[in-house]
């Protein structure tokens, strides 16, 4: 059944009083029936808030150092223990999850731009444009993430900017091909060659047909990319290429870990910024599972 006969059938079905159905009540329907992603939303959301309203929530300086406190247990004073310098681990957990969340979200937004472009630019001009894109987007797919972004921040020095160019350009192939994908199903329908016959050219062609058509399935691309940018980051500052201190990050707190007396004896170190990357990351994957089944005709 398509989504056109779902829609009438539903509004033959819901009787007069209430207001018909919509793609965008469809698909917020199908969205409700997966709780797991509802559940990851009121999670994403609490932890947005928490990182933006850090200071007030954790009551310190994330960088005062206080070497009279240092490797202090969970305490009434400090809620989850403080670090080898003294510095509040809750304080550095919240105002840390600005920089992971920040590098996530700015890496997925680079991907999905650059893959969007190309991916249009190659589904509508074809030809060696179509050959030498998709050649490109195979190079990038065949090379081995991290071993590349390690190279990198080597050659570049660690910072956030790098990293987010480092992430964003590895994962722009996905969205590239789905964008693709679109342009080759649109380009010959009767509306896009109407528009091409009035001289419409391929930007107009993009931002008019192509791009709002690719938006469904780029928003769940989009949110799987989040995701593993978080991921990355966190490696790579785990390896010392990522967040440089004295700034917190999730992957950089996890440096604590590399020590047996510390996972054994000093567990709030590691335990909190590994349980925040690892509930982020499973929480954006559930949502974009329900942002999948929402946009899927075949989940009617």
């Amino acid at each position: 059944m398509t989504d056109v006969a779902a829609a009438t059938k539903a509004d033959a079905q819901a009787g007069p009083g209430k207001p018909p159905s919509t793609p965008f009540r469809t698909g917020l329907r199908r969205f409700r029936r997966h709780p797991a992603a509802l559940i990851s939303v009121g999670y994403l959301l609490l932890v947005v808030l928490a990182a933006i309203f850090a200071r007030p929530l954790s009551g310190h300086d994330p960088n005062v150092i206080d070497l009279l406190a240092a490797r202090q247990g969970p305490s009434g004073e400090h809620l989850l223990g403080t670090d080898p310098t003294g510095r509040d681990v809750l304080s550095r957990l919240l105002f840390a999850g600005r920089v992971s969340l920040g590098v996530g979200i700015a890496s997925a937004a680079l991907a999905v731009v650059v893959g969007s472009v190309l991916g249009g630019l190659a589904g509508l001009l074809g030809g060696w444009v179509d050959g030498v894109i998709m050649r490109v987007a195979d190079m990038f797919m065949s090379f081995p993430s991290l071993v590349v972004m390690v190279v990198l921040a080597g050659i570049l020095g660690p910072s956030v900017v790098t990293m987010v160019i480092a992430i964003g350009l590895f994962q722009w192939p996905v969205c590239g091909r789905i964008v693709r994908g679109v342009t080759l199903s649109l380009r010959e329908q009767e509306y896009v060659l109407a528009s091409r016959a009035t001289g419409a050219g391929p930007g107009w062609l993009m931002t008019r047909h192509i791009l709002p058509a690719a938006l469904p399935p780029v928003s769940v691309a989009a949110t799987l990319a989040v995701a593993q940018g978080i991921g990355l980051e966190a490696t790579l500052s785990f390896l010392g290429l990522g967040v440089q201190p004295p700034s917190a990050s999730w992957g950089n707190m996890l440096t604590d870990a590399q020590s047996l007396t510390v996972i054994r004896s000093e567990p709030w170190l590691w335990m909190s910024p590994g349980i925040a990357v690892a509930l982020t990351v499973l929480a954006v994957n559930f949502v974009g599972d329900g942002l999948r089944d929402a946009v899927d005709p075949r989940s009617s």
